[in-house]
C-alpha cells in the first residue's frame, strides 16, 4: 500500500465520522429521522428517538473523525495509523454484526445497501493494516 492510498482510506473514515457526527450531534432529531440521507431513513425502524443517545453517537463519530484527521496528517507513522484503524475496526465490525442481525426491519433496497456499505467500511478499514511498501530508493 502507498501513503496516498493510506491517506485516502483515512479520509473516507474521517468524512464519515465528521458527516455523521456533526449531523447527529448538532441536529439529533433530524439525523434520527433522515439518516443516512439521500432519501433514505434507517434509524426509526430500530427503536424510538432518544436525544441523549443520538448526541452521544454524534460525539463518538466526531471523535473518530478527529482521530482520522490526525492519522491523515501522520500517515507515515505506522503506530498512529494502526491505532486509528484498530479503533475504527472495533466499531465497524460490531456495527456490521448488529445490522446483519437486524436486517429484517428494512425493505429489500435498504437491506442490500446496509450489507454492501457496512461491508465496504470493514474492508476499507481492514486495508489500513496492509503495510506501506518501501520504494526502491528508500531501501
Amino acid at each position: 500500500m502507498s501513503i496516498a492510498i493510506r491517506r485516502a482510506l483515512l479520509a473516507v473514515l474521517a468524512l464519515l465520522g465528521l458527516y455523521t457526527g456533526g449531523w447527529a450531534y448538532f441536529a439529533p432529531k433530524h439525523w434520527y429521522e433522515n439518516f443516512p440521507g439521500f432519501g433514505f431513513s434507517w434509524l426509526p425502524q430500530l427503536g424510538p428517538y432518544n436525544m441523549h443517545l443520538a448526541k452521544d453517537d454524534g460525539a463518538m463519530f466526531l471523535a473518530l473523525g478527529v482521530l482520522s484527521l490526525f492519522a491523515i496528517r501522520y500517515a507515515h507513522n505506522t503506530l498512529v495509523v494502526l491505532i486509528t484503524a484498530s479503533v475504527w475496526l472495533v466499531f465497524n465490525v460490531l456495527h456490521f454484526i448488529f445490522h446483519m442481525q437486524h436486517l429484517h426491519v428494512y425493505n429489500t433496497t435498504d437491506k442490500i445497501l446496509n450489507v454492501v456499505l457496512l461491508s465496504l467500511l470493514v474492508v476499507f478499514n481492514a486495508a489500513l493494516f496492509v503495510p506501506v511498501r518501501q520504494h526502491s530508493s528508500e531501501l
